[in-house]
């Protein structure tokens, strides 16, 4: 199998075409804040700006907000791409940017040039070579550049979630809606036993990825690495709950 072949991979670009619909400023502006926590308030400020598997483009068009020169995004998924794009035009048009679809394992300092911050979050897990999608990103950072990179971490609940991701990402829509419901309504107790209040979490939901309550949920819970990468024991280090 192909770590190109995007049939092998859970439908992201579906779930971000759904999220850009609810695109607005204060989500840009929460995308900016996330930037600004890595890398400072000018930290980006003239510099060029590749995004990793960009999904919406909403980091795209935050990094334009905070000033980027140049911002290129790349995504293996076809409709991520055109989303992107879209998404890039309506909110950051004087903005130099580009969207590509291109594998990670396709970059090279020739293919854009060296960038002086590279950015992927929460995807090279994603990529069924987890190692090698890390070594083939930083290739393409400039000398004296940023690589700024989230991965899932190891806990005791990986087997289950590996399990439960590869049932979910080739289920029915509405097996996946009612394993949606199920995933919610423990969620609801656990929040109910520690006495916080599942409510106002829904409602004042961030994402450091921009992805809103539901949106995460449907990616949570498919978001699997593909079979190479369980196989070789990289790119499984899963969160237990959604943070």
């Amino acid at each position: 199998m192909s770590l190109k072949d995007v049939s092998a991979h859970f439908a992201f670009g579906e779930n971000w075409a759904s999220y850009a619909a609810t695109t607005d400023e204060p989500r840009i502006a929460e995308a900016a804040k996330a930037l600004i926590c890595l890398f400072g308030d000018d930290g980006l400020r003239g510099k060029t700006f590749l995004d990793i598997g960009c999904g919406s483009g909403l980091h795209a068009v935050a990094a334009g907000r905070l000033g980027v020169a140049r911002a290129v995004a790349v995504d293996i998924d076809p409709v991520a791409v055109s989303t992107a794009r879209a998404v890039l035009r309506d909110h950051a048009p004087l903005l130099a940017s580009e969207v590509h679809k291109l594998s990670v394992f396709d970059l090279a300092p020739k293919t854009f040039g060296p960038l002086d911050v590279v950015y992927s979050w929460g995807v090279l897990h994603h990529t069924g070579a987890m190692h090698e999608a890390i070594a083939s990103a930083a290739r393409v950072v400039a000398p004296g550049g940023l690589f700024a990179f989230a991965l899932y971490h190891r806990t005791f609940m990986c087997g289950f979630w590996r399990h439960e991701k590869r049932w979910y990402a080739r289920s029915s829509p509405r097996a996946q809606r009612l394993a949606r419901a199920v995933y919610i309504a423990l969620l609801r107790l656990r929040f109910l036993a520690t006495g916080d209040d599942f409510r106002s979490y829904v409602a004042n939901y961030k994402s450091l990825r921009g992805m809103n309550f539901l949106h995460n949920v449907h990616d949570w819970m498919g978001a699997t690495p593909t079979s190479r990468s369980q196989r070789r024991g990289g790119g499984t280090h899963e969160w237990p709950w959604l943070r």
